[in-house]
């Protein structure tokens, strides 16, 4: 679900602007507010919920997590190293959910890639993901199949 700005908690600061990687927050030029500017384009990565200073961003959770007319908050502490997912839903009732930051510096974090080196800016900007090419075997020429895998097609097997 899509992100959603409380207007009396926003002062126009921008952070969220600048994150957002669909483009579609913005800064509204009468009122100095934000605001999505087209919510089913909205990539659901919560960039602009994490990063605004004045917790004045929200998301409407999925029904699995959080039900219809509940709100989702994200918090994010740096000095605690933590990312805090607050559900209140429409009884009143409020859910925490407290989960440490994981994000690390190249190499530390997966040990296969320690030993690869890091992605180059033609890469970064590139439509493939890192190493794609490599992990899918495609940098050997062509795409693999079952065959030219030695493997054989059997009904009821899925692979």
């Amino acid at each position: 679900m899509p992100t959603f700005v409380y207007m009396t908690r926003c002062d126009g600061c921008g952070e969220c602007v600048d994150i957002c990687p669909s483009d579609i927050m913005h800064i509204d030029k009468t009122y100095r507010r934000a605001y999505n500017i087209e919510p089913d384009m909205c990539w659901e990565c919560y960039s602009c919920v994490k990063a605004c200073p004045h917790n004045a961003i929200d998301a409407r959770g999925y029904a699995d997590f959080a039900p219809l007319g509940s709100s989702v908050r994200v918090v994010r502490d740096e000095q605690k190293g933590t990312i805090a997912w607050k559900i209140k839903f429409r009884n009143g009732t409020v859910k925490d959910f407290l989960s440490p930051i994981t994000t690390k510096p190249w190499g530390t974090c997966i040990p296969q890639l320690a030993d690869e080196a890091e992605p180059s800016k033609e890469m970064r900007d590139g439509e493939l993901l890192f190493n794609e090419p490599k992990y899918v075997r495609l940098d050997e020429g062509e795409l693999h199949t079952l065959e030219s895998n030695g493997l054989k097609l059997k009904e009821g097997v899925y692979y």
